[in-house]
């Protein structure tokens, strides 16, 4: 049986694309495009807060000269788990406040309850 409209599945072949560049970068002499590319880089470098950061030997560095010596890091490192021994020590005694206050506050409405039991069965 032959198709009506021909074979449908069939199609056009399409023409190879030209790997023509659209960049005119490649037309420049070599130290051009270096300059251009940007061939001649150095370390990573990022702002942070107002302070520049430059990655070298596998550390970020403070660009601005006024880095933290180790020293300071260490004292900074002992003030902040003073700190969180503090908070720590805070957090126990606000469960330990809450837990009595719970405690007090459960008595209070069990002495309400008997003081109203007391009065009912006086009046009985």
């Amino acid at each position: 049986m032959m198709p009506l409209f021909g074979n449908t599945f069939s199609t056009k072949k399409t023409p190879p694309r030209k790997s023509a560049s659209l960049s005119n970068l490649h037309t420049l002499d070599r130290s051009t495009r270096e300059i251009e590319l940007g061939l001649e880089y150095g370390p990573p470098v990022m702002n942070v807060g107002g302070q520049s950061l430059k990655f070298e030997e596998g550390h970020w560095i403070s660009e601005s000269g006024d880095n933290v010596s180790g020293k300071d890091v260490q004292r900074l490192k002992k003030r902040n788990l003073q700190l969180e021994e503090e908070n720590n020590l805070l957090k126990l005694k606000i469960e330990m406040l809450l837990d009595m206050l719970s405690e007090t506050t459960a008595e209070c409405h069990l002495m309400e309850r008997e003081l109203e039991e007391m009065k009912n069965h006086r009046k009985k």
